[in-house]
């Protein structure tokens, strides 16, 4: 059952609040590995409808963030290929955790510790609306997709692969 509290603040809630960006709050009880299956469950969402965000490094060690929906995996091979990067993949947890200042699990794109490029698959931009991390385990934010673009300036890609 999702709790139906409010979380306090977080970098990432700090900053669309600063921003006049509206968004609602969705705590769930966070589980281990869980992921956005087990976040879409509680609250009673469309997997496709919540989005990972994805700390990843290219072939320099260069940190990047990919916006995901939940029910699809990132095909490094094509995001590499449209970002111009040799290679990409997923950091260490220590090492994302470092780079976003979120605990793995808690990582939201919006607040992080350093300025990142940000990428995000082109179909969530089409979504109504979306949940994402607001910067704790446990704690989706609801809000429209182009603040993606808008305030982070994300940059759309297509490199959604089948889970």
């Amino acid at each position: 059952m999702a709790r139906k509290d409010h979380a306090s603040e977080t970098p990432a809630t700090q900053l669309l609040r600063k921003s006049g960006i509206p968004f609602t709050e969705h705590l769930y009880d966070y589980v281990e590995h869980g992921g956005t299956t087990e976040s879409a469950r509680q609250l009673g969402v469309d997997e496709h409808h919540v989005v990972k965000t994805l700390v990843m490094e290219d072939e320099g060690a260069a940190p990047l963030i990919v916006l995901m929906h939940g029910d699809r995996q990132v095909s490094t091979k094509n995001l590499a290929r449209q970002i111009g990067a040799k290679k990409v993949a997923p950091c260490k947890p220590e090492v994302a955790q470092r780079h976003s200042g979120f605990l793995v699990g808690g990582t939201s794109p919006f607040g992080t510790r350093k300025a990142m490029p940000v990428y995000v698959e082109a179909s969530i931009l089409e979504l109504p609306a979306i949940y994402i991390n607001g910067g704790r385990r446990g704690y989706l934010v609801g809000i429209a997709p182009g603040v993606l673009t808008s305030l982070l300036g994300a940059k759309p890609v297509q490199c959604a692969g089948a889970e």
